[in-house]
């Protein structure tokens, strides 16, 4: 597959690595001649030094034989015009474009992006999607990561196992006779930061971070499991009112009415703005990072406070102040990578939330081929959740999970039929149309897609 990447900052950087690695043929495209350099030398892709949206530009990079078209550039409107000289140009079947800007998401306007206007088949909000991520951690406390598969009937969830964890220092073929009402799969293992994908023979330790499938109705007695029964967050704390600040409070007033939300802002002028757009939620002028205002905003008596300002070390900062303070639980949201490997670990912030990972997530869910309908990046990159469609042609179809011949380093965790769940036990075998949960090392993801593709024999 041939692909364009307009944009070689944090999240192109990040696309180009997951998309080099399956042998695709990727160009990048920047202004910045030191920072293609540096993807074109730790990567192999091609590098274009030029405008995302010059028609001569995007010549030059090939867009005459390209797939897709990804434009993550630092402007909307470069990202826009990029997708729309590749259509009308250059005839590239698959444009996405990243769109900051909430003015240009507003649904009023969703004519603007149809064929006929301006022909953008995928349109990323990284602030609306960091601010749903935030909101799925909040509704399970205990987990650093929760993921919705399925349209909502599974729940793929990372937990860190405690001392007083039940099911630790137990063989994992073991877990379904001990605890016969334990539905759950343990998709991953990340232990020391070194990820693992476990079979049978492998056990949980305290310490490690814990990557397990379950169906939603069993999830708070799987958490209960892990020693996690922590109570759901009904006092929020938002530190930085930008728009992934106003976009996450918008969601709770919206979807959870038992929460209360207070936001600290520091400038002015944005505190009064977006106190206008908000109806139930508190808005606080000054420093996250000042305890004077943390006490003002009642932090601790939060049951979550949530750092979202553009400054990583301010989120980093303001998280710890806030749990030194007595807040019980804290999230960050973390930019760049080199804080990540501390988080949970050296530095007692519960979660975090990296937009650079958010954004790929969602890209690749769109890039990859088969009857894929759902794709998540989980531990810094190193694995995908698949959820995948199985059709009647495929070599998995009427197979055992323990007879199907699947690329190293990939676990089938569960299969929705009929919206039914069923956790992958080695005797489950896969039925046509079945949906298929699945966790696959980034190395073996284009094997998957093969093996869910349409062969012509299904026609």
């Amino acid at each position: 597959m041939k692909v364009i990447i307009c944009g070689a900052g944090q999240v192109g950087a990040n696309i180009a690595h997951y998309l080099a690695q399956e042998a695709n043929y990727v160009t990048v495209v920047d202004q910045s001649a030191e920072l293609t350099r540096k993807l074109s030398d730790t990567l192999d892709v091609q590098a274009v030094v030029g405008h995302a949206s010059s028609p001569q530009v995007l010549e030059r990079a090939g867009a005459a034989e390209a797939d897709i078209i990804i434009a993550v550039t630092q402007s909307d409107e470069v990202n826009m015009v990029a997708c729309q000289v590749a259509h009308s140009l250059f005839s590239v079947p698959t444009k996405i474009a990243r769109v900051r800007r909430q003015a240009y998401l507003e649904p009023i306007y969703a004519d603007l992006y149809s064929r006929e206007n301006m022909p953008i088949d995928v349109i990323i909000s990284p602030e609306i999607e960091v601010a749903h991520a935030v909101v799925r951690r909040l509704e399970v406390p205990g987990a650093f990561d929760m993921i919705p598969l399925a349209d909502g009937l599974v729940r793929v969830i990372g937990v860190t196992c405690t001392e007083d964890c039940p099911i630790v220092n137990t063989p994992l073929r073991q877990l379904t006779g001990l605890f016969p009402d334990l539905h759950i799969e343990i998709l991953a293992i990340i232990r020391d930061g070194r990820p693992i994908v476990p079979d049978s023979l492998d056990q949980m330790l305290p310490g490690d971070e814990v990557y397990f499938v379950t169906e939603r109705s069993h999830m708070r007695r799987a958490m209960a499991a892990f020693g996690h029964e922590e109570t759901a967050a009904r006092r929020v704390v938002v530190i930085g009112g930008g728009n992934i600040g106003l976009t996450l409070a918008e969601e709770i007033e919206a979807d959870h009415p038992n929460m209360t939300v207070r936001i600290i802002e520091a400038n002015d002028a944005r505190a009064q703005s977006i106190a206008l757009n908000l109806s139930r939620t508190t808005v606080l002028t000054g420093s996250g990072l000042d305890p004077e205002m943390l006490r003002e905003a009642n932090v601790h008596l939060a049951e979550m406070v949530v750092t979202v300002t553009s400054n990583d070390e301010v989120n980093v900062l303001a998280a710890l102040l806030a749990k030194h303070a007595g807040a019980k639980r804290a999230i960050a949201l973390l930019n760049h990578q080199t804080y990540l490997p501390l988080i949970n670990r050296a530095l007692p912030i519960d979660a975090a939330v990296s937009p650079r990972t958010i954004t790929a997530s969602t890209v690749l869910q769109h890039v990859r081929r088969g009857r894929i309908r759902a794709v998540h990046s989980i531990g810094d990159g190193f694995a995908e959740l698949i959820e995948a469609e199985a059709l009647e042609t495929s070599d998995l179809v009427n197979t055992p999970v323990r007879d199907i011949q699947l690329p190293p380093g990939t676990l089938i965790g569960a299969l929705v039929r009929d919206r039914t769940v069923i956790i992958a036990r080695p005797n489950t075998v896969v039925k046509p149309h079945d949906r298929v949960i699945l966790l696959a090392r980034s190395e073996s993801v284009r094997k998957i897609e093969k093996l869910f593709a349409v062969r012509l024999e299904f026609f």
